[in-house]
């Protein structure tokens, strides 16, 4: 990546889009505090970003659920590590497995989940630090197209009702468009912005909007810009 600069406002929804190999998951990284820039810096609020804060939470790819821990058990995962008293946590898990809709599976084990119910995990999970910043690596990426879709309409109410700043990347145009009050999009490596898109679409979305002429217009700029 090369003189990458741009600035995410409080209550944003960001998605980032590029080819393959460009460096968006390091850029997502580097944001979540978990590799040190080489050069530059991030910061967060006005204060320099050198390792994972509090306020910031990541969804990775895959779900990395451990299969020996009930459902409830792998949300609670980072209370436990900074010592929460398991009468404390288990309510915020069971309020957090509520919100994404699982309350009913707080005993299962992730190999009775489908995929799309371990990714429903992981953002509860990612939750119930009750960050501010939500960031997100493509964590819908091998799910089945209606169960993507699904999961994007509870990602937006999520990010609604819990008041998030989001950062999501993605290969999915028509997702980035759907899900985004704006879109940056990444060169070939090494990465710079080529393009930063406003996504004017109403919120909340309209049913059928991924089919109105506004939001064809959009995701074929941004392919383009893509493929420039």
């Amino acid at each position: 990546m090369a003189n990458i600069s741009f600035t995410v406002s409080t209550g944003e929804f960001l998605c980032i889009v590029g080819p393959s190999g460009c460096g968006k998951t390091t850029l997502l990284q580097l944001l979540a505090g978990l590799l040190p820039p080489t050069r530059g810096r991030i910061l967060l609020t006005g204060e320099l970003l050198s390792e994972p804060h509090p306020a910031i939470s990541i969804v990775f790819q895959k779900p990395n659920l451990m299969p020996w821990r009930t459902v409830l058990d792998n949300v609670l995962l980072p209370l436990q590590i900074q010592s929460t008293p398991a009468p404390e946590a288990r309510p915020q898990g069971q309020k957090v497995l509520a919100t994404v809709g699982l309350s009913e599976f707080a005993s299962a084990y992730p190999h009775e989940l489908s995929g799309g119910m371990e990714q429903r995990v992981a953002v509860a999970r990612a939750l119930i630090q009750q960050p501010s910043i939500l960031l997100l690596d493509e964590p819908f990426g091998a799910l089945d197209a209606l169960t993507r879709e699904r999961l994007n309409i509870e990602l937006l109410r999520i990010w609604q009702d819990q008041n998030l700043t989001a950062i999501m990347v993605t290969h999915n145009i028509r997702e980035a468009v759907y899900l985004a009050d704006r879109v940056l999009v990444l060169s070939p490596r090494p990465a710079t912005i080529s393009a930063d898109f406003m996504i004017d679409l109403p919120r909340p979305r309209p049913k059928g909007i991924e089919y109105s002429e506004a939001f064809g217009h959009l995701a074929y700029e941004i392919r383009q810009a893509i493929k420039e």
